[in-house]
């Protein structure tokens, strides 16, 4: 197989080029900026790892890499990276040597973030869940993060609705007593289709309320979203057989509902170990269909939904 461009060579095409902001770019970014004038040969997704599970098809790999070879599915819904002072904070800060516990309450305490923020990223990855979108689009973020979702989502021209909020009833207290703990998270909902919106949940407020630390969490991944939450906004936000992407995998928890609830799912992670446990998941979720729709085989049919779409 003949070897892509080096950022190097893309950065000199994107300088004589004249695209703006070329010198922070990474190598997805640069590729999608060129387009037709890359004279080099391209990845495709026979380069990436990939597992099927049923009706839900997992790739190993950066989104920024897989994304721009994807074709369109129904919805995106995904919980990107933090901003990065929430990182800071996940991460706690060193006493005489040691990293600081977060949580002292009895619950475990979560492993620390290790992966990079979603500051520098943001606009290319939220183009791309835009196109990648015939309906809904959300995106998981701090209060914090909400200006910024918004500001990159309606540049795309996407229709953005609003900005909800995922209460957690068992969050840590603050317990230096210094001002009040954070006891709730946001995610922004964005329509992508054509025509108006539609959902499944009628009338009702965008709160949702949640434990954090539910008795199914795994604790393998720092920000593991509950079951029941995601369970909720898949019922809610998409239809039966429609294809959910998750462009941010992590734990998996977006694929495990969207197994559970009948729909199918495409995944991209970039750590191999948080790529693992998704997997073992969803395998486990196909194993046990237990959530809110019966079974209907105790072994799904495998659909590989990069060739399905």
């Amino acid at each position: 197989m003949a070897k892509g461009p080096t950022v190097r060579e893309l950065k000199r095409q994107a300088k004589a080029a004249r695209i703006r902001g070329y010198s922070r770019m990474r190598k997805a970014e640069l590729l999608a900026a060129l387009g037709s004038l890359v004279s080099f040969p391209k990845k495709t997704l026979a380069d990436f790892r990939t597992e099927v599970i049923g009706g839900v098809t997992l790739i190993l790999g950066d989104c920024r890499d897989v994304m721009p070879l994807l074709d369109p599915v129904d919805h995106v819904i995904s919980d990107p990276p933090y901003e990065a002072h929430m990182h800071d904070a996940k991460r706690g800060e060193k006493i005489y040597g040691a990293r600081q516990r977060i949580r002292i309450d009895g619950h475990a305490n979560p492993p620390p973030v290790d992966f990079a923020s979603i500051d520098g990223m943001r606009e290319f990855v939220s183009r791309e869940m835009v196109r990648l979108s015939k309906g809904w689009l959300l995106v998981f973020c701090t209060p914090e993060g909400v200006a910024p979702w918004r500001d990159a989502i309606e540049a795309t021209g996407a229709k953005y609705k609003r900005a909800c909020v995922w209460i957690k009833p068992d969050s840590a207290p603050q317990f230096n007593g210094q001002g009040p703990a954070m006891g709730a998270e946001m995610f922004c909902a964005a329509w992508c289709g054509r025509g108006h919106s539609s959902w499944n949940g009628g009338g009702r407020r965008n709160v949702f309320t949640h434990p954090c630390q539910p008795t199914d969490r795994t604790g393998e991944h720092p920000t593991e979203k509950p079951l029941s939450l995601m369970g909720e906004l898949v019922s809610l936000f998409t239809q039966p057989d429609q294809v959910v992407l998750d462009p941010f995998a992590g734990s998996g928890s977006t694929l495990v509902a969207s197994a559970k609830l009948g729909r199918r799912a495409i995944g991209i992670e970039v750590d191999p170990e948080y790529f693992d446990l998704s997997c073992r998941r969803v395998r486990v979720a196909y194993a046990q269909p237990d959530f809110f729709v019966p079974a209907t085989s105790s072994k799904p049919k495998q659909v590989n939904m990069l060739e399905a779409l």
